[in-house]
């Protein structure tokens, strides 16, 4: 058998500190999973059930800390936001995962920046259609590179953060998630069948706001990584 077009390449990533690559399945994140950040959306920030969007794989971003990474301005928007997150890297799947047994399916974890049209993805919303134009747009995942478990743990706690040009702007715990990382893929895994490979972004801290051509972008997990950008 062969295929009648050239197959795509693999969205992969870094794995920290050796030359191995992480291969990417899919890309889900939760919306809406810290409280300030849910009040500065307009949102009442009470426990809902946690709901999902997803990017595409072939949407990151390479953008470690060294990897003078470059972010392109996208086309259609004039309001594109950052969003720091926590990014949890699964070496395994399933259905209908219990809690108790979520972490096992964890590899990983890495810095993620969920990069958003915040205009467009206004203006789907009150139509009621799809946020992906304003979400799964090329480059639109910027990712530092994997930090296995078998070294960092698994977090429960640590400063997340990122600041433009110097000045932070997002400053916050990973503690501070509405939805905890256990209840966060026990409850995806009843709607989707989750593979080894998926990533879940788990949500962003209060501070989001706009860049513009020039801006450079730093931000951190404690514990796990950095990542660095520049808007282009």
């Amino acid at each position: 058998m062969a295929y009648v077009i050239p197959q795509c390449p693999v969205p992969a990533v870094a794995v920290n500190g050796t030359k191995d690559r992480f291969p990417v399945h899919r890309l889900y994140c939760v919306g809406r999973n810290y409280a300030e950040h849910s009040r500065e959306m307009g949102h009442d920030p009470d426990r809902e059930l946690p709901f999902f969007f997803q990017k595409f794989p072939d949407n990151i971003l390479p953008s470690g800390p060294k990897d003078n990474a470059k972010f392109p301005y996208p086309p259609l928007s004039k309001n594109v936001h950052h969003e720091i997150e926590l990014v949890a890297a699964l070496g395994a799947g399933g259905s209908d995962v219990s809690e108790k047994k979520a972490m096992d399916l964890v590899w990983g974890y890495a810095v993620g920046i969920d990069m958003t049209r915040r205009d467009l993805q206004g203006e789907v919303k009150k139509a009621g259609k799809p946020w992906d134009i304003g979400k799964a747009f090329e480059h639109s995942a910027p990712m530092g590179p994997v930090c296995p478990a078998s070294v960092v743990g698994h977090p429960k706690s640590g400063h997340i953060w990122l600041s433009v040009n110097g000045k932070i702007r997002q400053d916050g715990d990973i503690k501070q998630m509405i939805w905890k990382l256990p209840e966060i893929i026990a409850h995806l895994s009843t709607q989707f069948e989750l593979k080894a490979g998926d990533l879940i972004f788990t949500g962003t801290p209060a501070g989001v706001g706009a860049v513009e051509k020039g801006d450079i972008l730093e931000g951190g997990v404690d514990g796990v990584g950095e990542i660095k950008l520049v808007v282009v």
